[in-house]
C-alpha cells in the first residue's frame, strides 16, 4: 500500500504509534507464551547502540550538536552523500566479540540487543539487499555480529536485533530525511527491498534470536506490519516482537526510552524499559553524566518490582571499545546481583501499590522480597500484609531481623546502617505461597494521595540532575529543543480529578519562576494543565498546595513538570502529591 504523508505527519504519527498505551491483543501462540516467560525470567539486558553516529561523536563540522549522539545526521539536516563517507572511516579494529559478550555476562545481564540498522539507514551487518553496510562500505570489511552473537550463545546469552522498520533517512521510502527527498513518499518499495529482504538476513544468518527490537512505525499501515511480523514468526516462532512494531502487533509493550511506570503495571502483560547509562544512546565524546549505580541498582528493583524488565545501553566507540566509565557501572551492578540475583530473576510484582521510595517488593512463592532503597533508620514498618510472617533476615548475609505485628503494620528493626550501600534485601519468608494483602494496599489500589517523587520521574535533558542526599530533582534549564523537565508515566494507574502540592526547595534569590504540571498524551497539546510560581523558601524544603485540579485519565501518558521561563531553574523538586477529588 503506497503511503504518501507530510514529513509533520509522519512524525506525529510515529509518535503516538511508538508510545501509545497497547490495546487488547490476540492471545499468542504456544511458541510465543513460552518466549514470553523465558523473556519475563530474564529481567536485566544489554542494549547496544553502535554504528556511523560514533565517528562524529555528538560534533559536526568542529560544532557540538545537542540531543542523543545517534540522531546527528536528523538534526544536522546532513545530505546522505555527505553522511555516507563516515562509512569509509568506520574501522573499528578494537571491537571483540567476546569481551562484550563476557561484560554483559558480568553484568548479570541474562540477554543482548543490538542496532542491526538504526535510523540512518547503515546496517552494520553484512547485507545483499543494501551495499551500505559494514562489511561492504567500510575499511573494516567485517560482520561483527557474527562474533558477537556466537559470544552471546557460548554464555547462555539470549541475542536479539533492534532493527528501524520504517524511518530511514538514507532512503527516499524511508520516513524522517526531507531535506534529501521529497517529504511525499511511497514505503511499500523500500519495505520490500530493503526492510523485508534485512529483516529475513537477521533472522537467517545469527542464530537463534531472542527477539526483534523494531523502533519507530510511523505510518505503515496494518497490512505491512502484519507482513513483517508473519515472516518473523515464519523463520522463528519463539522471536518476540516488541510493541514499537506499530498497530498492537508486538508480543510485550515498550515503554517510551527510560520511562519507568509510577507503580505496578500488569494490565498489558508484560514490558521493558529501554533506558541509557549517561544521556546519550550512541557514543558522544563529552558526554559524562554517567548515572549513579545506586541509582541503577535501586532502578532495576523498581521496575522489577512493577512487573517490567530492564534493557541498559552502552554506546561503544568507532573503534569498537565500550568506554570504561560503562564497564566499571555494569560490573558493580553485576556484583550487587551475585549476592543478590535471588531476589530479581524470575520473581513477580509486587503485591502491594508504593506509598514512597523507601522500598519496593519482588516475590517467589512463599517468600517477599523487600528492596530498601533509602534506608529509614532503626525500625522499617510494612503495612497491609495479613500473610504469617514466619522469618525474615537480610538476603545478603542472612542476619535475622526481629519484627513484631501492630494493627495494620509489621516493624522490622533494622541494624544503624545499611547491610548494602546500594540496596539492601530484606527477605520474608511467608505461611502463604502467595502473599495476603489487605484490599486497601494492593498494587491496583491507588491511594486517595498519591506521591510522584521525583527519582520516579524521567529526567528529561542534559542538564538536569537528581541528588540522592535532598532526594530532588534541580537544574531546569530551557532550550529551544529538549528543555530539562520531569515526565511521570501512570500507564492506566490514574483516573480521576486531582487536587496537588508541590514539595520543593528554593533559595529566595531564584524565586520567581512560573512553572506547569501536565497530563498529556505524546505529540499532542495537554489535555490538563495547572500553573503556578516557584515562591522562595529560603532554600528550605517546603510543602505548598496549588490552585486548580489536573484530570489523569487511564489514556493519559505524562505527567510533566518544566518551567515556562528560565527563572528559578535551581529550584530543587522533591516530589508532586495528587489527591484524588471525593
Amino acid at each position: 500500500m503506497a503511503l504518501k504523508r507530510s514529513l509533520h505527519c509522519a512524525l506525529c504519527a510515529a509518535a503516538a504509534a511508538a508510545f501509545s498505551l497497547p490495546a487488547a491483543q490476540a492471545p499468542p501462540d504456544l511458541a510465543t507464551q513460552q518466549a514470553l516467560r523465558n523473556f519475563d525470567e530474564m529481567k536485566f539486558g544489554m542494549f547496544i547502540h553502535w554504528g556511523l553516529y560514533a565517528i562524529p561523536a555528538g560534533e559536526w563540522k568542529g560544532r557540538y550538536v545537542r540531543g542523543i549522539g545517534e540522531w546527528i545526521m536528523f538534526r544536522e539536516r546532513i545530505p546522505v552523500k555527505e553522511y555516507e563517507q563516515l562509512a569509509a572511516q568506520f574501522n573499528p579494529v578494537k571491537f571483540n566479540g567476546e569481551e562484550w559478550a563476557q561484560l554483559a555476562r558480568e553484568a548479570g545481564m541474562r540477554y543482548l540487543v543490538i542496532t542491526s540498522k538504526h535510523h540512518d539507514g547503515f546496517a552494520m551487518f553484512k547485507s545483499n539487499a543494501s551495499k551500505y553496510n559494514i562489511v561492504d562500505a567500510t575499511p573494516y570489511g567485517r560482520d561483527p555480529m557474527k562474533d558477537l552473537s556466537a559470544a552471546c550463545a557460548r554464555r547462555g546469552i539470549r541475542f536479539g536485533f533492534y532493527y528501524s522498520q520504517d524511518q530511514d533517512w538514507h532512503e527516499a521510502g524511508g520516513r524522517g530525511n526531507d531535506w534529501d527527498f521529497p517529504k511525499e513518499r511511497d514505503a511499500q518499495p523500500y519495505l520490500e527491498n530493503k526492510v523485508f529482504p534485512q529483516v529475513k538476513e537477521i533472522l537467517s544468518n545469527y542464530g537463534k534470536l531472542g527477539l526483534i527490537w523494531f523502533d519507530t512505525p510511523g505510518l505503515l499501515s496494518l497490512e505491512q506490519v502484519t507482513s513483517l511480523r508473519g515472516m518473523v514468526k515464519r523463520l522463528q516462532p519463539d522471536c518476540l516482537l516488541n510493541s514499537r512494531i506499530g498497530h498492537n502487533m508486538g508480543d510485550y509493550t515498550q515503554t517510551a526510552d527510560n520511562a519507568i511506570p509510577i507503580q505496578v503495571y500488569t494490565q498489558d502483560g508484560k514490558w521493558e524499559v529501554p533506558a541509557t547509562l549517561n544521556d546519550t544512546w550512541g557514543y558522544k565524546k563529552s558526554d559524562n553524566n554517567w548515572k549513579d549505580p545506586r541509582d541503577l541498582i535501586a532502578k532495576l528493583a523498581d521496575i522489577t518490582s512493577k512487573g517490567g524488565n530492564y534493557l541498559l545501553n552502552v554506546g561503544p566507540t568507532a573503534e569498537g571499545v565500550i568506554p570504561k566509565p560503562s564497564q566499571d557501572i555494569l560490573r558493580t551492578i553485576g556484583k550487587w546481583l551475585a549476592v543478590n540475583g535471588e531476589s530479581i530473576y524470575g520473581t513477580g510484582p509486587s503485591p502491594f501499590h508504593f506509598p514512597d521510595i523507601t522500598w519496593r517488593a519482588t516475590v517467589m512463592p512463599g517468600r517477599i522480597y523487600l528492596h530498601i532503597l533509602n534506608w529509614p533508620g532503626p525500625k522499617l514498618r510494612l503495612r497491609g500484609l495479613e500473610s504469617e510472617v514466619k522469618r525474615a533476615y537480610f538476603l545478603a548475609n542472612k542476619a535475622a531481623v526481629p519484627f513484631t505485628r501492630e494493627g495494620d503494620g509489621i516493624d522490622f528493626e533494622l541494624p544503624a546502617k545499611p547491610v548494602d550501600r546500594f540496596n539492601s534485601v530484606l527477605v520474608l519468608e511467608l505461611a502463604d505461597p502467595t502473599p495476603r494483602v489487605a484490599r486497601s494496599f494492593r498494587a491496583d489500589q491507588m491511594p486517595r494521595r498519591l506521591d510522584l517523587f521525583a527519582w520516579v520521574a524521567r529526567l528529561r535533558g542534559e542538564e538536569v540532575r537528581y541528588d540522592w542526599k535532598t532526594r530532588s530533582a534541580t537544574n531546569f534549564k530551557r532550550f529551544a529543543q529538549e528543555s530539562n523537565m520531569l515526565l511521570w508515566y501512570p500507564y492506566k494507574s490514574l483516573d480521576g480529578s486531582y487536587e496537588l502540592e508541590i514539595t520543593y526547595a528554593c533559595d529566595d534569590s531564584a524565586a520567581g519562576g512560573k512553572f506547569r504540571l501536565a497530563a498529556q498524551q505524546r505529540g499532542a497539546p495537554a489535555r490538563s494543565f495547572v500553573e503556578g510560581v516557584i515562591e522562595g523558601t529560603q532554600g528550605k524544603f517546603v510543602t505548598k498546595k496549588l490552585s486548580g485540579k489536573l484530570e489523569v485519565r487511564p489514556q493519559t501518558e505524562t505527567i510533566t513538570f518544566s518551567l515556562l521561563e528560565e527563572k528559578s531553574e535551581a529550584v530543587k523538586l522533591r516530589k508532586i502529591t495528587l489527591i484524588r477529588s471525593l
